[in-house]
């Protein structure tokens, strides 16, 4: 299976998600000498026997001082299967924002608890927060195997477990294995310890993964960055619209249309660093020429196909609440959705899901870490899809008008709650 694999890691406090980072590329022979021979000296000065692989990850001294992953960390390692880009992120709950930045561009989590403690609320809220992200692959990892002589009944017990809050959340597909990170059982190669188990490695399941299938064709996106108006002599005349493909694919000649204002044109030509191309693909950082010369600027969006997005100032949306202080209907915030940023001021507050029961319960205001659906209104009007027909173009931001600071990740849903349902359903 060829391709790059996106993968977060994610779980409770000290479930070994960093030496599991670690031992994936040090057990496929993806570590430099050097790199072992550092940690291997840390390791030393730490006082520990063996070498502590987490240290490849926790990258902060603040987080080696204490034991535990504060930032996310990316690991990139290749097999000749597959590549991979591992997101190490944390495990305390006050950083949970960390979690949906490693989780919102992964195409597979793998939640690791702790065989010993079984299933936490953090190991719930992560499950939950990565369906909710529409993370298509996850995979549980029941960690410290050893710890409790490979039990067959455990494993059983912690997937029981896992299950049911799988069904609560609609994951879309999930497999669990049992490992020792420490140790590496089942981790690269299967273990003889575990002869009950008739799955795969983890890394071979991670080789193997199939693509989720694709989502319904929405057309192209294209949110504008930077308008490129450089009034040289050498191009007394060009324009163009610089961002990055959001969906589809953008091709020269296609027809185009301009949201939220509606007007249409064709694009003319596709500029990129190494010069023109013929088409740009969905992750391509290039710069559009229209045909006509339009009123355009930051934040519209360039749209191809038949699907077009829904022009709105009023949103529906479910959010992970970061902020310190209770969120309540009446606050506001700046909203940030592509490359646009506008006022935006939340008229209620509605479901609140408990991690713990996987219940929704009304609410009128979210707490730190909650997660929940509420309703916004913007000053601007704003072209949005479903975050379930389309990442780039259906997750928002809010943050704090004067400190500027993150204080909700949200999924948008278009045109109503139920086109998006989820773990609050």
């Amino acid at each position: 299976m060829s391709g790059v694999l996106r993968v977060a890691t994610a779980g409770s406090v000290d479930d070994g998600k960093s030496t599991l980072i670690g031992r994936l590329p040090h057990d496929s022979k993806n570590i430099y000498a050097d790199q072992l021979d550092a940690i291997a000296v840390a390791s030393r000065r730490k006082g520990y026997d063996e070498t502590d692989l987490a240290l490849l990850t926790d990258g902060l001294r603040a987080e080696r001082e204490q034991g535990i992953t504060i930032d996310v960390a990316y690991r990139y390692f290749a097999t000749p299967a597959r590549s991979f880009i591992l997101a190490d992120t944390p495990g305390h709950v006050q950083y949970t924002r960390n979690m949906v930045t490693g989780a919102s561009t992964a195409e597979l989590a793998i939640v690791l608890v702790d065989a010993r403690k079984g299933l936490l609320d953090q190991s719930r809220r992560h499950a939950a927060i990565a369906s909710l992200l529409r993370v298509q692959h996850l995979v549980l990892a029941v960690n410290k195997m050893d710890l409790v002589d490979f039990s067959e009944d455990v494993f059983d017990e912690v997937l029981a477990d896992f299950a049911e809050v799988a069904q609560r959340c609609d994951a879309p597909h999930w497999t669990a294995v049992p490992i020792s990170a420490l140790r590496g059982d089942n981790v690269v190669t299967r273990s003889a310890a575990t002869p009950w188990y008739a799955g795969l490695p983890l890394l071979q399941h991670l080789e193997e993964l199939a693509p989720a299938p694709a989502a319904a064709d929405i057309g192209a996106r294209f949110p504008v960055q930077l308008v490129i108006r450089p009034r040289t002599a050498a191009h007394p005349d060009y324009r163009g619209y610089a961002g990055r493909v959001a969906a589809g694919t953008l091709r020269v000649g296609d027809p185009v249309r301009v949201f939220p204002s509606g007007h249409r044109s064709s694009i003319a030509g596709i500029d990129t660093y190494d010069g023109e191309a013929a088409q740009a693909n969905p992750g391509h950082s290039v710069i559009i020429r229209l045909v006509d010369d339009l009123d355009i600027s930051r934040g519209d969006l360039l749209v191809t196909g038949e699907r077009p997005p829904t022009v709105t100032r009023g949103l529906t949306g479910t959010v992970c609440w970061l902020g310190e202080r209770p969120l309540r209907p009446g606050d506001r915030f700046r909203l940030r959705h592509t490359t646009r940023d506008t006022r935006a001021v939340v008229e209620a507050v509605g479901d609140r899901l408990d991690v713990s029961t996987m219940e929704v319960t009304p609410t009128d205001h979210l707490s730190f870490n909650d997660i929940g659906r509420i309703t916004i209104r913007t000053t601007q009007e704003l072209a949005v899809d479903s975050y379930r027909a389309n990442r780039g173009t259906g997750a928002f931001l809010l943050t704090d008008e004067v400190s500027g600071g993150t204080v909700a990740a949200g999924m948008l849903e278009v045109p109503a709650w139920a086109d998006t349902q989820s773990c609050l359903t």
